[in-house]
C-alpha cells in the first residue's frame, strides 16, 4: 500500500483541494488575490455548481464545518433547507397514495439552502464582495467549461426523459436532441444571467459590502429567484419516480422564512485528536460513533482482512443507530450515543463473524424506532420510469477543503439540485433538489416527514483538531458511504501514519448492510464492496467470516480530498485520483 498517484502538496501560503480542478484553481486564485479560506471556499463552491452540474447545483444544499482562527473555535454552517410546511406523511401517503417520497421531480424539493449558506459564510467570515466570489462561476457558465465523461453519461441517461417530459432541461442540456460529448465545451447562459443579475441588483442597492451580501440573500429568498421557483413549482406537473405527475409544495413563505445557520459541532476525542461533525440532522455523528467503537479495539494492519471486518462490523452498529435515532423531528440522545459506556456495550457485539442483522441499541435507555422493513432489501419499483432517481452514480455530491496562512480551515460538501433530479426552473439555469426523499412516510420516526424540518442528509464534511487547534479538514462525496470512506481515511492518517495523499490513494471498502438514504431505500444485509487492490486473499478471508463480498474496480470507491495545517504553520493537501478530476492546488 505504498503506491501513491501524486505527491502530497505542502507549503505555507494556502491550499485548496476539491473534486474538480477548476474549483480548486478558482479557490487558489482567490487566496492569491488576498482572500482568506472562507472567501476561497465560497468562490470554489459556486464554481462546483457550474462545472459539476450532475453532482450539485444552486438548487441544492451545503453543510460546511470550519476552524475560525480569529475565534479559535470550530463552526458548522447549516445550508440544509427544510421540507415545505405543507408536507406531511398524511398528504403523501394517504392523499397521494405513495409509500416513498419520489426520488426525482418537484414533490421532493426542499428549500434550496446552498446559496444562503455560502452568503452567510462570506458575510460573517470572508472579506470579499459578492461580485468577487461569483465572478469565476459566472465566467464558466457564460463562456463554457469542459464536459467530463460522467456529465455526458448522466445527460445521455436522462436524454429521453428530457425530450419527452422535462423539456426545459432539454433546452438547457441538450443540443439538437443530443447529449454533449465528453471533452466538448458546455455553457449555461441562464445561470450566468441569474448570478449576474444578483450581483447587479446588490451593487445598485448599496456600496456597503455587508449590505450587498444581505441584498443578494434577499433576492434569492424573496426576489426574482424565489418568484421564479414558486411560479414553476405551483404550476408544473412533473413526472417522477412514482410513475405519476406531481406539483411541488414549496411556497413563497417557505423560501422567505428560511435562513442558513451557524451552530456548534458535535465532537469526540480519539487518540489525541478531537473530531468535529454536524449534528444528527445529518449523518455526521455516525463517524464519531464508529470511532468510539474502534477506540477500544485492537489496531490491525491497514492491509489486513481483520481491519476490514472490524471496521465494517462497527459501521453496521453505528449506522443501525443512525436509522433508529437520527433526524430533525425530535430529541436525539446524542450524548448517550457517543458515551464511553454505550460504546463499550455496543463494542461487545462485534464478533468473529459478520452480522446479518440491523441492530440498533438503546442509548440511555431510549428505545430504538426503526422504519418498517428497514432491515430488508426493497425492490426499485418505478425507478426505470424516471431515470435519475436517488444518487445513481454513488457520488452525486461534491467536496472541497481550504486552508490559509492565517490558520483557517474549511471543509464543505455541497450537493443536491443535480441536473437529473428535477426539471430546470425556467429562466434560472438550474433545477431544485430532491432531498425530501430522505424522509420516511411513517409516523413517529426520527426521520418522519414533518413540514418545516430538515431531512436527515448524508452530507458530512469533517474537521479534526489537535491540541485544541484546527488541524485537518476532509471529506468525500458518496451518500451513505461518506462517513465510511472518511473514517478509513482518518484511520489511515492517525492510526497508520500515512500522509494525506497516501491515505486517499489507499484501497477502500464500505458496507451496504443498512438501508440506503436514497430512493428506493434498498438494504443489502452483509454486503461489503471492496476495491480489487485489496487482493483475492483478503476477499476470501472476509467471505469465510460470512461477508457478502463484491469486488469492484481497482480505483472505484471514494472521492476524498483533504487539507491540513501543522503546528509549525506548514500546510498540506491531497486529492483523489479516482475519476480523474479531483485536484489540489497550493503553495
Amino acid at each position: 500500500m505504498s503506491f501513491t498517484t501524486r505527491p502530497e502538496l505542502s507549503g505555507g501560503f494556502g491550499m485548496v483541494a476539491s473534486t474538480h480542478w477548476l474549483a480548486s484553481g478558482a479557490g487558489m486564485a482567490v487566496l492569491e488575490r488576498g482572500g482568506n479560506a472562507f472567501d476561497a471556499a465560497v468562490a470554489a463552491g459556486f464554481v462546483l455548481q457550474v462545472v459539476e452540474p450532475h453532482l450539485n447545483g444552486p438548487g441544492g444544499d451545503m453543510p460546511a464545518i470550519a476552524w475560525s482562527a480569529a475565534r479559535g473555535e470550530p463552526l458548522v454552517f447549516c445550508g440544509q433547507g427544510v421540507v415545505p410546511a405543507a408536507a406531511s406523511v398524511a398528504l403523501l401517503r394517504d392523499g397521494l397514495g405513495l409509500d416513498l417520497v419520489p426520488g426525482t421531480g418537484l414533490l421532493a424539493a426542499c428549500v434550496p439552502g446552498a446559496f444562503d449558506a455560502w452568503m452567510l459564510m462570506l458575510l460573517e467570515h470572508g472579506t470579499l464582495r459578492v461580485s468577487e466570489v461569483l465572478e469565476h462561476a459566472i465566467g464558466y457558465a457564460e463562456h463554457g467549461f469542459p464536459v467530463l465523461g460522467r456529465i455526458a453519461e448522466t445527460i445521455e441517461r436522462v436524454r429521453e426523459l428530457f425530450l419527452e417530459e422535462w423539456t426545459g432541461s432539454a433546452e438547457l442540456w441538450l443540443s439538437g436532441g443530443r447529449a454533449p460529448a465528453a471533452g466538448s465545451w458546455l455553457r449555461n447562459p441562464p445561470l450566468a444571467a441569474t448570478y449576474t443579475r444578483i450581483v447587479r441588483e446588490a451593487e445598485a442597492a448599496t456600496h456597503d459590502r455587508d449590505g450587498q451580501i444581505e441584498h443578494a440573500r434577499a433576492a434569492w429568498r424573496g426576489g426574482f429567484v424565489a418568484e421564479a421557483i414558486v411560479d414553476f413549482v405551483g404550476s408544473a406537473e412533473v413526472l417522477d419516480t412514482s410513475g405519476r405527475r406531481h406539483r411541488g409544495l414549496l411556497s413563497e413563505a417557505d423560501l422567505a422564512g428560511w435562513r442558513a445557520t451557524v451552530e456548534a459541532p458535535v465532537s469526540l476525542d480519539y487518540r489525541g485528536h478531537t473530531v468535529c461533525k454536524t449534528g444528527p440532522w445529518g449523518q455526521g455523528p455516525v463517524l464519531l460513533q464508529q470511532l468510539a467503537l474502534l477506540d477500544g479495539c485492537e489496531r490491525f494492519a491497514r492491509d489486513s482482512p481483520e481491519l476490514v471486518h472490524t471496521v465494517v462490523e462497527a459501521a453496521k452498529l453505528a449506522f443501525a443507530d443512525r436509522e433508529a435515532f437520527y433526524g430533525d423531528s425530535g430529541d436525539v440522545p446524542t450524548g448517550a450515543l457517543l458515551g464511553a459506556e454505550y460504546a463499550a456495550e455496543r463494542r461487545a457485539l462485534i464478533g468473529a463473524r459478520a452480522s446479518l442483522e440491523l441492530r440498533p441499541g438503546s442509548p440511555g435507555g431510549v428505545a430504538p424506532r426503526l422504519p418498517t422493513g428497514a432491515d430488508r432489501a426493497r425492490p426499485a419499483a418505478g425507478a426505470g420510469i424516471a431515470p435519475g432517481a436517488g444518487e445513481p452514480t454513488r457520488g452525486d455530491t461534491c467536496h472541497l477543503d481550504v486552508a490559509d496562512r492565517h490558520g483557517n480551515l474549511v471543509a464543505c460538501t455541497p450537493s443536491g439540485g443535480w441536473l437529473q433530479s428535477s426539471p430546470a426552473v425556467p429562466g434560472l439555469g438550474f433545477c431544485l433538489g430532491t432531498r425530501a426523499q430522505m424522509f420516511w412516510l411513517e409516523e413517529d420516526l426520527p426521520a418522519s416527514l414533518i413540514g418545516g424540518t430538515r431531512p436527515r442528509t448524508t452530507l458530512s464534511p469533517s474537521l479534526a483538531l489537535r491540541d485544541g487547534e484546527g488541524w485537518l479538514a476532509f471529506g468525500t462525496p458518496g451518500g451513505d458511504q461518506q462517513d465510511q470512506w472518511s473514517l478509513l481515511f482518518f484511520l489511515s492518517v492517525v492510526d497508520h501514519g500515512m500522509n494525506l495523499q497516501k491515505a486517499i490513494d489507499a484501497p477502500a471498502f464500505h458496507s451496504e448492510h443498512f438501508p440506503s438514504s436514497f430512493y428506493p431505500r434498498a438494504a443489502q444485509p452483509g454486503r461489503v464492496e471492496l476495491e480489487a487492490r485489496w487482493g483475492e486473499a483478503v476477499a476470501a478471508a472476509l467471505r469465510e467470516r460470512g461477508h457478502d463480498v463484491e469486488v469492484t474496480g481497482e480505483w472505484s470507491l471514494g472521492r476524498l480530498s483533504a487539507v491540513a495545517r501543522e503546528p509549525d504553520g506548514v500546510l498540506r493537501a491531497g486529492a483523489n485520483p479516482r475519476g480523474m478530476q479531483g485536484y489540489a492546488a497550493g503553495r
